[in-house]
C-alpha cells in the first residue's frame, strides 16, 4: 500500500485541461472551465482550513509567550522564515508540540516512519503529513453534518494514502448500522446501503467485533457484503470501531482500489487516529437532534432510569462509564441500586450509591465475564442476556457462587444491570417433582393418630382419583386391591403398623375407571420420642411396564428353551442318521491290486451337522465306485437329503452307466425329488484290470493324485453343481494309475479357511499330500491331523492306493 499516492487524471493531462483537438471546442472549453472552477474551490477549502491552523498556532503563541495577537503574528512570520517552511507547516508543528494529542503521537510517528521518502518536500507540491493530518481534523470539528467529514476525510489524509472511498457507519441503539457519511462511493449505492438491519454480516460489522477492527487484504476472498462491493471487489477494506470514552459510536470504513498489504504501525495508528474524529462527530450527531443544539436530547433521562430500577421486583443496579485522563474506559460508578440490592457486606445503599463498582466490589474485577459483558455493551449499545451465569459478587456472602440470570442494557450514557438469583430450593422441588412423574412415583403421609392424610398429586394420578376427592387410607388398602393380593397387603400392614419395622409389597389396584394397574408400595413408620408410632411415611409406584416386561421376558425365556431343546433333539437326530449310513471309520474294502480306506470326520459342533457324504464299493461289473459329495446346508434336512443322493447314486451305479451319466441323472433327482436341493459331487468307476480311473465333477473339488513326492489335482473338467438346472451334461476323464500311486477324493471340509482363498489352501494340502507314509490308512489320518481349516465343517476323504 502506497501512503503517498497521486489519483490518476480524469481527462488525461496532469493539469487535468483537455489536450490536443478537444481543447477547442465548445464541450472542451466547457470541461476546462470546470476543472478551473474546481481547483479554484479546492485552493480556497485549503486556504481556509490552513488559516484556521494558522490562527490557532497564533492563540497558542499568544498563551504561552504572553504577547498580543500582533506581535505573535509577527513573531510566527519571523519563526516561519527561520526554520525554511511554509506558514502553514509551521502552524501545524507549533500546535503538535502544544497539543500532544494523539493526532500528534501519530504525525511523529508517521513522519519517522516516512523520512526516507521526503514527506515535507514532495516533489508534486502536496502538503506535509503533519498538514494534512491536522487540516482532516479541522475540517472533521469545523464541518457541519458527518457527509463533510466524510469528504474532508477522503480529501486530506485517505487519498494520500491510495484510498478511493470511504464510509461513516453510525450505530443504532438495536444494533443496526446506519451510512452517516460517504465519500469516493456512486451515490446511488449510497443510497442503496443507507441501512444495515441487526444480525446482518457485513464488513462494516466485523470491525466492531475486534478492538483492533477489520483489515481485510480483498474483499472479494471474504464473501462478505459490503458497501461498493461491485465497484472495488478487488480491492482491500479497513474497517475500524469509532469510539470514544469506552463507547463505540459507529465505524469507519475505507476502500482501496487495489489488494491491501500489511500496513506499517504508523499506517494503522493514523487511520485509528481519524475513527477517533468521526466518533466526535458521531457522538455529537447522537446528543443533538437535527436542528443543532437546541433539538431533542436522544438521551434518556437518568431519573427515569432510577425510577425504572425502583419499580423492579430483581436487584438491579444503574451504572455510569468512568473514564481515565485518556479517555479510556476503566470502571463504572454506581448511580443507584433499588431497594432489592442486598449489599454483601451490610453497607447502607446511600454508601453504595456515588462509589466506583470495582472498588466498592472488588470480587467483579475477577469475574472478568460479567465486568468484560458490561463494557461491550457500553460500547455497543446491544443488550446481553445470559441464563444460569455465576456470579462471584454483588451477591449475599452466603450465595458467593450463586447462579444468576443476568440483563444488561445501555440507555443513552448509562447501564442498567439486572440480576435473578436462581431458587435453589425450588429448584430441586421442580426436580422432583418431574422425577416422580417419570418414575410414575407417587408419595403419601399418613397421621395415625388424627388420620389426617397427605397425598402428592402423581398419587390422585397413579389412583384415578382426582386430587379433590379424599385419600385412601392405609387400612382401606385391601378394598381397592385385586382379591389374590390380600394376603401379601396384610402382612405388609402387620410389619408396618404393628411390628414397626419398614415394609414393602407389590398388588394390583383396581381403579375406579376399570383399569388395573400394578403398583409397589414402600412405607416407614415414624415414632415419636416415646416410642408410639404416630406417622407413616411412603410412596407408591406404578410397576405395570416392569411386570408386564418381566412376563415377556419369561415367556420368552421358555420358549427360547422349548426351541434349544428341539434344536438339539434335531440335530441329535441328525447326527445318528449320518453316523449309521457313515461312519467314521468304514471297514476295509477288498479289492485285488488296490487299497481303499475312507475317513469322516463330524463337524466340533452339533448344529452344524452337515450333508457331507462318501462311498466305495464293488459294483457287479467288478469297478469300483468312488465318490463324494457335500450338500448345502447344515441340519437334518441336509442330512435326509445327503442320504437320498448317496443311495440313488447307489441304486444307478449298477446301470453301467459311466460317472458322467450317472451325475446327470443325479442331477435329475436333486432337482425333482429331493426338494430342489444343490449339492457338488466328484464321482468316479476304478478298473481293476487296467488301472484307469473315469471320473467326472459337479461344482466339486477335483481329486488329487499322488506319485512319488509330487502331487497334484487332476485337470479341471466341466461340470455344474447338482440341482442348479432340470437337466445338464457332465464332461468325463480318464486317468491311468500306476503302481504305489495314491488317489484322493475329499469335501471342503478338509481345507476350507475363513482368511484364505481356495488356491492357496489347495497348495497347503498338496504341501502335505507329497509325504506319503507307509500305509494309506497313515496318510488319510495324518491329511485330517494337519488340517489347517477354520470352518467346522464336517470333512470327508476317500483314498486309493494302487499296489
Amino acid at each position: 500500500m502506497s501512503d503517498l499516492r497521486q489519483p490518476p487524471d480524469p481527462q488525461g493531462s496532469p493539469g487535468g485541461e483537455p489536450s490536443g483537438a478537444a481543447a477547442g471546442t465548445p464541450v472542451g472549453r466547457l470541461a476546462a472551465t470546470v476543472e478551473r472552477l474546481r481547483r479554484e474551490v479546492r485552493a480556497a477549502q485549503a486556504e481556509a482550513d490552513g488559516r484556521a491552523l494558522i490562527e490557532l498556532a497564533k492563540g497558542i503563541l499568544v498563551e504561552r509567550l504572553g504577547c498580543g495577537p500582533a506581535q505573535a503574528a509577527r513573531q510566527l512570520a519571523e519563526l516561519t522564515e527561520q526554520a525554511g517552511v511554509t506558514p502553514l507547516e509551521f502552524a501545524v508543528d507549533v500546535i503538535n508540540q502544544a497539543s500532544r494529542d494523539r493526532l500528534s503521537e501519530v504525525t511523529s510517528a508517521f513522519l519517522a516512519a516516512t523520512a526516507a521518502r521526503t514527506d515535507a518536500a514532495d516533489p508534486a507540491g502536496r502538503p506535509s503529513s503533519a498538514v494534512r493530518l491536522r487540516a482532516a481534523e479541522s475540517g472533521a470539528l469545523s464541518a457541519h453534518d458527518t457527509q463533510a467529514v466524510a469528504d474532508s476525510l477522503l480529501e486530506h489524509a485517505l487519498n494520500p494514502l491510495g484510498a478511493e472511498a470511504v464510509a461513516i457507519w453510525a450505530l443504532g441503539a438495536d444494533g443496526s448500522l446506519t451510512l452517516a457519511g460517504s465519500a469516493g462511493f456512486p451515490s446511488a449505492e449510497a443510497g442503496r446501503w443507507r441501512h444495515v438491519p441487526p444480525g446482518v454480516t457485513t464488513v462494516a460489522r466485523r470491525g466492531l467485533t475486534e478492538r483492533a477492527g477489520q483489515w481485510i487484504r480483498s474483499l472479494s476472498e471474504t464473501g462478505l457484503p459490503s458497501i461498493g462491493q461491485h465497484h472495488h471487489a478487488d480491492g482491500g477494506r479497513v474497517a475500524v470501531p469509532a469510539g470514544v470514552g469506552g463507547r463505540i459510536h459507529g465505524v469507519l470504513e475505507i476502500a482501496w482500489p487495489v489488494p491491501l498489504d500489511p500496513p506499517p504501525a504508523p499506517i494503522v495508528r493514523q487511520i485509528e487516529a481519524l475513527a477517533e474524529l468521526c466518533a466526535h462527530t458521531l457522538e455529537t450527531s447522537a446528543l443533538h437532534g437535527p436542528d443543532g443544539p437546541s433539538g431533542p436530547r436522544l438521551l434518556p433521562d437518568v431519573t427515569e432510569l432510577m425510577d425504572l430500577a425502583d419499580g423492579l421486583h430483581d436487584p438491579a443496579l444503574v451504572l455510569h462509564p468512568h473514564l481515565d485522563p485518556d479517555g479510556n474506559l476503566v470502571d463504572f460508578r454506581i448511580l443507584h441500586v433499588n431497594s432489592r440490592f442486598l449489599d454483601p457486606a451490610g453497607r447502607p445503599r446511600g454508601v453504595v450509591n456515588g462509589s466506583l463498582l470495582l472498588e466498592t466490589y472488588p470480587m467483579a474485577a475477577g469475574h472478568s465475564e460479567l465486568f468484560e459483558r458490561m463494557e461491550r455493551v457500553y460500547a455497543t449499545g446491544e443488550p446481553y442476556r445470559a441464563h444460569r451465569m455465576r456470579l462471584t459478587a454483588l451477591v449475599d456472602e452466603v450465595a458467593l457462587a450463586a447462579v444468576a440470570d443476568v440483563n444488561i442494557s445501555r440507555h443513552g450514557g448509562s447501564v442498567l444491570l439486572i440480576w435473578r438469583i436462581e431458587d435453589e430450593t425450588a429448584r430441586l422441588a421442580s426436580l422432583l417433582q418431574h422425577a416422580q412423574r417419570l418414575g410414575r412415583i407417587g408419595g403419601f403421609e399418613e397421621n395415625v393418630l388424627t388420620g389426617e392424610i397427605t397425598w402428592n398429586g402423581q398419587l390422585f394420578h397413579l389412583y384415578g382419583k382426582p386430587a379433590s376427592s379424599a385419600p385412601v387410607p392405609l387400612e382401606d388398602l385391601p378394598a381397592h386391591a385385586h382379591s389374590d393380593d390380600a394376603v401379601a397387603i396384610g402382612r405388609f400392614l402387620r410389619a408396618l403398623m404393628h411390628h414397626r419395622r419398614p415394609a414393602s409389597t407389590a398388588f394390583r389396584l383396581q381403579r375406579p375407571d376399570g383399569v388395573t394397574r400394578h403398583i409397589r408400595v414402600v412405607a416407614e413408620p415414624v415414632l415419636d420420642s416415646d416410642g408410639q408410632l404416630y406417622v407413616v411415611r411412603g410412596a407408591y409406584q406404578d410397576i405395570s411396564a416392569h411386570h408386564w416386561t418381566e412376563v415377556a421376558l419369561a415367556a420368552t425365556r421358555d420358549q427360547l428353551a422349548h426351541t434349544e431343546q428341539q434344536s438339539s433333539e434335531r440335530n441329535r437326530l441328525a447326527l445318528q442318521l449320518q453316523h449309521a449310513i457313515m461312519p467314521p471309520a468304514q471297514a476295509p474294502l477288498e479289492v485285488p491290486g488296490l487299497q481303499v480306506a475312507v475317513r469322516y470326520r463330524p463337524a466340533e459342533t452339533q448344529h452344524l451337522v452337515g450333508g457331507d457324504w462318501y462311498d466305495a464299493v464293488v459294483l457287479p461289473s467288478r469297478l469300483v465306485l468312488l465318490c463324494v459329495g457335500d450338500v448345502a446346508g447344515h441340519g437334518i434336512e441336509a442330512a435326509t437329503s445327503m442320504v437320498v443322493l448317496r443311495n440313488a447314486l447307489r441304486g444307478l451305479a449298477v446301470t453301467g452307466a459311466g460317472p458322467g451319466q450317472l451325475l446327470s441323472w443325479l442331477n435329475m433327482v436333486a432337482h425333482h425329488l429331493t426338494g430342489a436341493v444343490t449339492a457338488t459331487a466328484v464321482c468316479g468307476l476304478y478298473d481293476p484290470e487296467r488301472h484307469t480311473l473315469r471320473w467326472a465333477r459337479a461344482g466339486h473339488l477335483p481329486p488329487v493324485l499322488v506319485r512319488g513326492s509330487e502331487a497334484a489335482p487332476l485337470p479341471l473338467v466341466k461340470g455344474l453343481l447338482l440341482g442348479a438346472v432340470p437337466e445338464t451334461t457332465y464332461e468325463e476323464h480318464e486317468v491311468q494309475l500306476a503302481v504305489e500311486d495314491t488317489l484322493l477324493m475329499y469335501t471342503d471340509g478338509l481345507i476350507e479357511r475363513r482368511d484364505r482363498s481356495v488356491e492357496e489352501s489347495l497348495a497347503q494340502l498338496l504341501t502335505a499330500a507329497r509325504t506319503v507314509p507307509p500305509t494309506l490308512d497313515q496318510q488319510l489320518d495324518r491329511l485330517l491331523t494337519h488340517s489347517k481349516s477354520d470352518t467346522d465343517d464336517d470333512t470327508c476323504i476317500v483314498g486309493i492306493r494302487v499296489a
